[in-house]
C-alpha cells in the first residue's frame, strides 16, 4: 500500500493547513475585538457628546427661564440645530416644547430684529439652513400632534403651542419683521410660507390634521377650545387656497378634512367667522365643481369608508345649507354628487346579519369595515343629513314643482300653453293637427264604415307613423322619444301647464337622490320620510307633474319604464317609487278627521284617482308576468306602488271614500282567473295573494267554498260511491252545552275538527232528544256554543261602547285555562265558516283586523282602528294631538279607568299631577299601573313624545292588553282556516264570511230556493200570502227579524239562499210541536187541498232553526197569517227539535 514518507508528507501537509487556518481565525478575531471596541468607544463617544449637548441646550432654557436678557435668533438657531441632530420624540419632547416657546417668544419681541428667530431667513449664509430647520421643526410638530389627546388638559396645552409655531411659521402675516420698510421683503417670504407649506403637505399635514380634529370633535362634547380649532381649521384652508384651489389640493382637503364628523357643525358653533372665510372663497361652489366628475367622486368615495362618506357628505349638506343661493345655481351638480356619494354607499348596505357585516348606526348591517369611533359622533352627523330633507332645500330642489299652482284647467282643447324653447321642433305641428276644426274631429270618428281619407287626417297619420317609426326602431333612446314627445306636446295639455324636458329631467335626478337616501340611510329611513311629507303641497305637485307625463298618470309611459333597462327608465321609476313611499307614509299617520275632513295634502278626488292608477300598474305588473322574476329594483318597485296601493285599500274598507266597484278590473274575467287558477299558472296566484280586491267579492267567496269543498275532497272529508268519511259522535247536554262541548271538542285533532260531526242532545230530564242528526242538529250545537261564549256576561268579550261589537275582554283572565277557551272558540269559528254556517256574531274592526293579521304589517296604524273600539276614547287622544300649547304646561294626568264588571270607562284631568307614559286601570276596585315604556310613569308626556304617547295608549288599548286572548284564539281559527283563505278579504268582507251579507234579503231569491213539505207547494193560498205579507206588509227590520226567526241568523248567505244549508223549508203543520210526528200521507193531502182538522187560529208559527225550517199553521185568512207571523217573530217564539 503507502510507503513511509508518503505517510509523514500527508501528516505534515494536513499540519500546516490546520495551522494556517487558526492563524485565519485569529485574525478575525483580533479584526472584529477591534471593530467592537471602535463602535462601543464611538457610542460612549456620542453618548457623551449627546450628554453634554442636552446638557448645554438644559443650561440654556435653564438661563432663559432665569429672566436673562433676550437670545438672539442666532443663539436660538444654534440651539435649535444641536437638539434637532441628536433629537429623539420620547427623551426630548419637553426640551423640543421649551425651543417652541422660545421661538415664538422671540417673534413677540418688540423692534428688535436681531431676535426675531425669522430674520435668520434673511441672511444670506444661514436661509437655506434655516428653511431646512424650520421644515424639521414643523414636522416635529405635526409628529406630536398626531399623538396627543386633545382630551387632556396637559396635553391640550402641547397642542395649543405646536398649532401655534405651524399656523405662525406658514404665513407672514403675524411677521414683525415685514412692518413697514420690511413690507417690500413681504412677497419673497410669502415664497419661504409657500415653499415651507408645500414641504409639510407632501409629507402628510392632513392626514396629521384630520387626526387631530377628529379626536377632538368625534365625541359627544368636543374637547377643542377655539382657539385650536380655528388654528388647526385655518392651517387646513391656507394650502387650498394659496393653490387656487387646484384639483390636487381639493381631494385631499376633502379626503381629510371635510369628512372630519360634524366639522361644520362646530365650526357654526365655535368659531363661525371660519365659515365666513369658506364662503369668501365660494369653497362650496368648488367642491360640488370637483365631486359632481363621476371618477372624482368615486375616487374620493373609496378612499373613505361608509362612516366618513356619510360625514363628508353631512359636511356638504351643512355648507349647502349656509349658501342657499349656491344650491340654487348649483342644484344639479349637488344632487348628481349626493346622489353618487350614497349610491357608492349602498353597494355596502346588507339586509341582514352575517360573519362579513358590521353595524353602522346609519346603515344598518354594512359589509364594510366601520370606524367604530365615530360611532359617538353620529347623532350630530344625522342632524346634519336632515338638512337633505329639511324644508330649504326641499323647497330649492323641487322649486320647479312647487313654483306651479294647483289649479282646476279648462278642458285640454281650450289650453294654448307657450311653448319653451327646447321643444321638438314638429311638436307645434302635431298640436296642430289635432286640434283642428270639428268637422275633422268628426272625420277622425268613422261613422257608418266611411272611409278617412281626407288630407288633415293624412298628415296626422304620417306624423304618428314618424314617430312610431322613430320608437321602435331607436330603441336604446326610446324613453327618451316618449318623454320628450309627451313633456311638451299633446298629453301634457290635459293640465294646462308644460315642464320641459330639462327640467323633467331634474326632478328625475332629484327623486333619485331621495330615493336612494332611503334605501341606503336605513336606519332614519322614517326621519326622512317625514321630512319629506312635511310640505302639505309637495306630494299633490308631484303628482299632478306625473300625470303630466301622459294620460291616467303617466300609466303606459312607466310601463313602457319597466320593458326598458336604461338610466331613464330607471329615473322615471325611482320617481314613482319616491312619490309611493312618501305617500304612504303620509296616509298612515294622519287620522280620520286629517283624511276625510281637512283632507291634508290630498283631495279624495286625488286619492281616488291615484288608486284607480296604482290599482291599474299593479294590476299589470303582475298580469303581465314582471313581478314573477322580479328582483332588485323591479321588486323593490312593485313592494314600494303595492304598499301604497293596499295602505289606500284598508282605509276604504274602513271608511269609503271611493265610488262602488272602484277596486274592481273590468278587463279581467273571474272565469279566465279561475281557468288560470286551475292550471297553476303563478299571476293568478299572484293576483289572489297581492290584490285579491280587484276581482268581485262574490266570486271570491264563490272561490273561498271551492277552496274548502278541494281540501275536504283531499282529505276524505266528503261522502264517495265508494267510502264514507268519519264520523265523530258527541254527546251533548243542553244544560252544560258549553262545559261539554269544550271538553268533547278540544282534543280532536285538526283532521277530526273539520271532519263529519254528529250532536245528540239530552235534554234536562236526562233524556235523549228525538231526531237523527245530519248536520241541522250540529248546527243548531254550533249556534247555541256560539251564542253562549260571546255573551257579554260570560266575560270572555265585550262590547264596544256605541254600536256594541265584540273583542276579548282584557279581563278574561279570571277564567280558568282562559287561553284554551279562546282557542276553542276560535275553532268554532273557523268551523262554522268552514261549513258555510252563518253565525250572527258582529265583531270590532280593530279585532278582525288583527284576525286577518293586518296589524304585523308596518304600515299598520292602532289610532286609525281606534274609533272601531272607543271612539269617545278616540276624541280625547285626537284632542292631545291637535293641542296648540304646551302639554306639559296644562298640569294633567290623563288616566283610564276602568269598571271590570260595569265596562264604564272615563278620563280624568288631575291638576296636581302631569301627563306621564303610562296607563292606570281599576281592575275590581284595585288601581293597576300599566307603563307604556319600561319607566313610563316617571317620564311626562310633551309637545315632543305626544304623538308616540297616543299611539303607545291605542296599541296598549287594542292589542297588549288581549295579546294572548287574542294569539290564542287566532290560533284556533287558522287550525281550520288557511290564513291564505281569509287573506282574499278585507275586514268588513270577513265579518259578512262570517255574519253573511249586510244587504236587503232578496225575496225572490229565497222563494226561488225554498223546499215544501207537508202539503204546501208554491202555489199554495197560504204560502202566496206569506211572500206577500214579506214584500208588501214587512218592514226591511221585520224580513230581517222573520230571517233570524228561521236560521237564527238575520242576514242572507254571501252567496244568495242556494248555499243555505239545509236549504230554507217550510212545513205544513196541524199540532203543537210536542204533538208533531212528522209528516204522514193524510197531513200531507190534507194540508194540499187545505182541508183542516180544526182551526188553528189559536196557534203560532214555530220554527227549527237547526233545518232551517219554518213550521207554519194553514190559517184560513191572510190577516190571521200576517198576526200571528208577526207576534212569533217578534217574541222570538222558543223551538226543539223536531
Amino acid at each position: 500500500m503507502f510507503t513511509v514518507s508518503q505517510t509523514s508528507r500527508a501528516w505534515f501537509i494536513d499540519r500546516a493547513r490546520q495551522a494556517r487556518e487558526e492563524r485565519l481565525v485569529q485574525k478575525e478575531r483580533e479584526r472584529a475585538a477591534i471593530g467592537i471596541q471602535a463602535h462601543v468607544r464611538s457610542f460612549l463617544c456620542r453618548r457623551r457628546l449627546q450628554r453634554e449637548i442636552r446638557r448645554e441646550i438644559d443650561e440654556f432654557f435653564k438661563a432663559d427661564d432665569a429672566g436673562s436678557s433676550r437670545r438672539s435668533a442666532l443663539c436660538i438657531f444654534k440651539i435649535a440645530r444641536k437638539l434637532l441632530f441628536l433629537f429623539r420624540m420620547k427623551e426630548d419632547n419637553e426640551r423640543f416644547e421649551k425651543l417652541c416657546r422660545c421661538i415664538l417668544s422671540s417673534m413677540d419681541a418688540e423692534n428688535e430684529p436681531k431676535v426675531w428667530y425669522v430674520s435668520l431667513a434673511l441672511s444670506k449664509d444661514l436661509t437655506l439652513l434655516w428653511i431646512k430647520q424650520i421644515k424639521d421643526m414643523l414636522w416635529h410638530c405635526c409628529e406630536f400632534l398626531e399623538q396627543l389627546k386633545p382630551e387632556i388638559l396637559q396635553e391640550s396645552r402641547l397642542v395649543t403651542l405646536y398649532l401655534t409655531m405651524l399656523v405662525t411659521f406658514t404665513d407672514t402675516s403675524t411677521w414683525k419683521i415685514l412692518r413697514g420698510k420690511g413690507e417690500s421683503l413681504r412677497p419673497a417670504m410669502n415664497h419661504i410660507c409657500a415653499n415651507i407649506m408645500g414641504h409639510l403637505n407632501q409629507r402628510g399635514l392632513y392626514s396629521v390634521l384630520q387626526i387631530l380634529l377628529t379626536r377632538g370633535l368625534a365625541r359627544p362634547r368636543p374637547c377643542l377650545s377655539k382657539g385650536t380649532l380655528t388654528a388647526a381649521f385655518s392651517l387646513a384652508l391656507r394650502p387650498v387656497i394659496a393653490a387656487q384651489f387646484s384639483d390636487n389640493l381639493i381631494r385631499p382637503f376633502l379626503v381629510h378634512i371635510m369628512s372630519v364628523p360634524a366639522l361644520v357643525t362646530h365650526l357654526s358653533i365655535v368659531t363661525p367667522e371660519r365659515l365666513t372665510v369658506v364662503e369668501s372663497h365660494d369653497m362650496l361652489r368648488k367642491f360640488i365643481t370637483f365631486l359632481r366628475a363621476k371618477d372624482r367622486c368615486r375616487d374620493v368615495c373609496e378612499s373613505l369608508e361608509g362612516s366618513h362618506t356619510l360625514c363628508l357628505m353631512g359636511n356638504l349638506l351643512h355648507l349647502g345649507s349656509l349658501s342657499p343661493r349656491v344650491l340654487e345655481e348649483e342644484t344639479d351638480g349637488f344632487v348628481s354628487l349626493l346622489t353618487q356619494m350614497l349610491c357608492y354607499c349602498q353597494k355596502y348596505v346588507t339586509q341582514k346579519k352575517s360573519n362579513l357585516t358590521h353595524w353602522h348606526p346609519v346603515l344598518g348591517w354594512f359589509s364594510q369595515s366601520v370606524d367604530y369611533g365615530l360611532n359617538e359622533s353620529m347623532p350630530l352627523v344625522t342632524k346634519q343629513l336632515q338638512f337633505l330633507w329639511g324644508v330649504p332645500l326641499i323647497r330649492i330642489f323641487f322649486s320647479d314643482i312647487l313654483s306651479k299652482k294647483l289649479e282646476n284647467q279648462e278642458p285640454a282643447a281650450h289650453v294654448q300653453p307657450a311653448s319653451p324653447q327646447n321643444v321638438l321642433p314638429v311638436k307645434n305641428l302635431l298640436k296642430r293637427a289635432f286640434q283642428k276644426s270639428a268637422s275633422v274631429r268628426n272625420i277622425l270618428k268613422p261613422v257608418g264604415g266611411k272611409r278617412v281619407d281626407s288630407a288633415e287626417v293624412q298628415k296626422v297619420c304620417n306624423i304618428c307613423v314618424l314617430y312610431q317609426t322613430s320608437l321602435t326602431t331607436l330603441t336604446q333612446i326610446r324613453l327618451q322619444i316618449l318623454t320628450g314627445w309627451q313633456a311638451p306636446g299633446l298629453f301634457w295639455l290635459t293640465s294646462g301647464r308644460q315642464f320641459c324636458l330639462e327640467q323633467v329631467q331634474k326632478v328625475c335626478n332629484i327623486c333619485v337622490l331621495y330615493q336612494t337616501s332611503l334605501t341606503t340611510l336605513t336606519q332614519i329611513r322614517l326621519q326622512i320620510l317625514t321630512g319629506l311629507t312635511y310640505l302639505d303641497d309637495l306630494l299633490p305637485k308631484l303628482w299632478a307633474f306625473i300625470c303630466e307625463l301622459g294620460p291616467h298618470g303617466g300609466l303606459k309611459l312607466f310601463l313602457e319604464c319597466l320593458n326598458n333597462d336604461t338610466e331613464e327608465s330607471k329615473q322615471l321609476l325611482a320617481m314613482l317609487m319616491l312619490f309611493c313611499d312618501c305617500s304612504r307614509h303620509l296616509i298612515t299617520i294622519l287620522d280620520d278627521i286629517e283624511v276625510y275632513e281637512e283632507q291634508i295634502s290630498f283631495k279624495l278626488e286625488e286619492l281616488v284617482t291615484i288608486s284607480s292608477f296604482l290599482n291599474s300598474f299593479v294590476f299589470k305588473m303582475i298580469w303581465d308576468g314582471i313581478v314573477e322574476n322580479a328582483k332588485g329594483e323591479t321588486l323593490e318597485l312593485f313592494q314600494s306602488v303595492h304598499g301604497w296601493l293596499m295602505v289606500l285599500y284598508e282605509r276604504d274598507c274602513r271608511r269609503r271614500f271611493a265610488p262602488e266597484d272602484h277596486w274592481l278590473r273590468k278587463d279581467l274575467k273571474p272565469s279566465v282567473l279561475f281557468q288560470e287558477l286551475d292550471k297553476d299558472r303563478k299571476r293568478a296566484q299572484l293576483i289572489l295573494q297581492y290584490i285579491p280586491h280587484v276581482i268581485p267579492h262574490k266570486n271570491r267567496v264563490l272561490l273561498f267554498r271551492n277552496m274548502v269543498t278541494k281540501e275536504k275532497e283531499k282529505l276524505g272529508l266528503v261522502e264517495t260511491s265508494s267510502a264514507s268519511p268519519h264520523v265523530t259522535h258527541i254527546t251533548i247536554r243542553r244544560s252544560r252545552m258549553l262545559e261539554d262541548g269544550y271538553e268533547q271538542l278540544r282534543q280532536l285533532s285538526q283532521h277530526a275538527m273539520k271532519g263529519v260531526i254528529r250532536v245528540k242532545f239530552v235534554n234536562d230530564l236526562g233524556v235523549d232528544e228525538a231526531g237523527i242528526d245530519q248536520d241541522g242538529v250540529f248546527k243548531e250545537f254550533l249556534e247555541e256554543i256560539i251564542k253562549r261564549v260571546f255573551d257579554p256576561a260570560l266575560n270572555l268579550f265585550k262590547t264596544t261602547s256605541g254600536d256594541e261589537r265584540l273583542y276579548p275582554s282584557p279581563t278574561s283572565y279570571i277564567h280558568e285555562n282562559y287561553l284554551q277557551l279562546f282557542e276553542f272558540v276560535g275553532k268554532m269559528l273557523g268551523k262554522a265558516v268552514y261549513e258555510g254556517i252563518v253565525v250572527d256574531v258582529p265583531f270590532a274592526s280593530f279585532f278582525l283586523s288583527q284576525l286577518l293579521g293586518h296589524h304585523h304589517s308596518v304600515f299598520y296604524s292602532s289610532v286609525d282602528e281606534l274609533p272601531s273600539l272607543d271612539s269617545e276614547f278616540y276624541k280625547n287622544l285626537t284632542s292631545i294631538k291637535r293641542y296648540d300649547g304646551d302639554i306639559s304646561d296644562l298640569g294633567l294626568t290623563l288616566s283610564y279607568d276602568e269598571d271590570v264588571m260595569g265596562q264604564v270607562s272615563s278620563f280624568h284631568y288631575i291638576s296636581d299631577l302631569g301627563l306621564t307614559l303610562s296607563y292606570d286601570e281599576d281592575v275590581m276596585g284595585q288601581l293597576v299601573c300599566h307603563e307604556l315604556i319600561p319607566g313610563g310613569k316617571t317620564i311626562p308626556v310633551t309637545n315632543e313624545n305626544k304623538i308616540s304617547y297616543i299611539h303607545l295608549m291605542a296599541h296598549f288599548r287594542m292589542h297588549t292588553q288581549i295579546k294572548n286572548q287574542t294569539a290564542a284564539l287566532i290560533s284556533g281559527f287558522r287550525s281550520i282556516i288557511k290564513p291564505e283563505w281569509t287573506r282574499m278579504f278585507s275586514t268588513p268582507e270577513l265579518q259578512r264570511l262570517i255574519s253573511g251579507d249586510n244587504a236587503e234579503i232578496d225575496l225572490e231569491d229565497l222563494k226561488k230556493h225554498t223546499v215544501y213539505y207537508g202539503g204546501f207547494h208554491g202555489s199554495h193560498r197560504v204560502i202566496i200570502w206569506l211572500w206577500d205579507i214579506l214584500a208588501s206588509d214587512f218592514t226591511p227590520n221585520e224580513r230581517a227579524m222573520f230571517l233570524k226567526f228561521v236560521t237564527s241568523c238575520s242576514r242572507p248567505p254571501l252567496l244568495g239562499f242556494a248555499y243555505l244549508k239545509p236549504p230554507f223549508s217550510i212545513r205544513c203543520v196541524e199540532v203543537s210541536d210536542d204533538q208533531d210526528t212528522g209528516d204522514t200521507l193524510g197531513s200531507v193531502l190534507r194540508g194540499f187541498f187545505t182541508i183542516r182538522k180544526r182551526e188553528p187560529g189559536g196557534r203560532l208559527p214555530t220554527s227549527s232553526t237547526c233545518f232551517n225550517l219554518l213550521k207554519l199553521p194553514n190559517y184560513s185568512k191572510k190577516s190571521v197569517l200576517r198576526e200571528k207571523l208577526r207576534y212569533a217573530i217578534s217574541m222570538n217564539t222558543g223551538f226543539e227539535l223536531s
